[in-house]
């Protein structure tokens, strides 16, 4: 008899740590470097405790200097440790995109394949809690327009959780974008499910009638759109991108095939963004299967605002899926 499946509901902040500290135990080549991740237990309380289990040479705190620590990272992965660098908000990250752009995406390249660059580095991402221009924005889509990384969103617990070790396993480097208004939110995960595989989207709800295509912040508001929809008679589907560099199209191009129709939500500034790139690879390969224009919802072209109101505002709610959801099916 099979044994059951466990499963524990836990903090987002949670699963990261738990994924960090099972990494760091597995594998003594493994450390985490950042700002605060140590004695101060990391900007939002994910490293709490874990320098007092692994000591200060294995969680190590840096100076503000994102373009140099993130060099650090490359020259450690370069001499065989796995380091999992941790960029405090996605946009302090820009300091750092030499490094990233210039180096660990494109050394395998120009030295003919003799080096790689076995880094991950984990960024903070996405729109809430009031974190306004400075500390908030939804820049997946540059990193993910960089040939040689690897770039994943870890939208859900599950994929908080076990995506980790899977990109530690890379022998090139991955970008992990992980979801500040989901830290305090609570979620189940499995704790024999096993690393996620980082090559393929996810279909996190099945449907008929149209495909919602997404990632991040986005999966937990189509989810919640769809049951609504459902509830009126609108069997929605919901496809989790997870992995933004290199797009799976094989399950996007599946799910638009079922369902005829497609939305593709995120948040990141509606303009050039990871939907625009799913968007034409529909029409280009698959534009003979729909029912319905695609259709995109992506966030407002301006900075983040402080207000509450505004932030809301200013990217995609469940209401706005629904409604979108809802012209779609009036278009046959």
């Amino acid at each position: 008899m099979d044994a059951l499946i466990k499963n524990t509901t836990i903090t987002y902040r949670e699963a990261i740590k738990q994924a960090i500290r099972e990494a760091m135990q597995k594998d003594e080549k493994v450390f985490l470097m950042g700002e605060d991740v140590g004695r101060y237990g990391g900007a939002f309380a994910v490293s709490k405790g874990l320098l007092q289990e692994f000591g200060p040479d294995r969680i190590m705190d840096v100076p503000l200097s994102e373009s140099g620590f993130v060099g650090a990272g490359i020259g450690a992965a370069l001499k065989g440790m796995r380091p999992i660098v941790e960029i405090m908000t996605v946009n302090f990250g820009l300091l750092a995109m030499d490094q990233v752009v210039n180096n660990a995406a494109t050394l395998l390249h120009m030295s003919g394949g003799q080096l790689n660059v076995p880094l991950v580095i984990r960024i903070s991402c996405g729109i809430g809690r009031q974190l306004a221009a400075q500390h908030s924005h939804s820049w997946e889509p540059l990193y993910a327009h960089i040939p040689g990384l690897k770039v994943l969103s870890a939208g859900t617990h599950e994929d908080a959780r076990h995506m980790l070790q899977p990109a530690l396993n890379s022998p090139d480097p991955v970008i992990i974008f992980e979801y500040t208004f989901l830290l305090n939110a609570e979620g189940e995960v499995s704790e024999d499910a096993g690393m996620v595989d980082i090559t393929k989207a996810k279909v996190r709800r099945q449907g008929k009638d149209i495909s919602i295509i997404t990632y991040g912040a986005g999966v937990y508001k189509a989810l919640e759109a769809a049951t609504v929809l459902a509830a009126e008679g609108i069997d929605a589907e919901v496809v989790d991108l997870r992995v933004l560099r290199p797009l799976d199209n094989e399950t996007v191009f599946d799910s638009v095939r079922k369902t005829h129709r497609a939305l593709l939500v995120e948040e990141a500034w509606g303009a050039v963004n990871v939907s625009s790139e799913v968007c034409a690879r529909i029409m280009e390969n698959i534009f003979y299967e729909l029912d319905a224009p695609v259709m995109r919802l992506g966030g407002q072209e301006v900075p983040i605002p402080y207000p509450k109101h505004l932030e809301n505002a200013s990217v995609p709610q469940k209401e706005d899926i629904i409604n979108a959801i809802k012209k779609i099916m009036l278009h046959d």
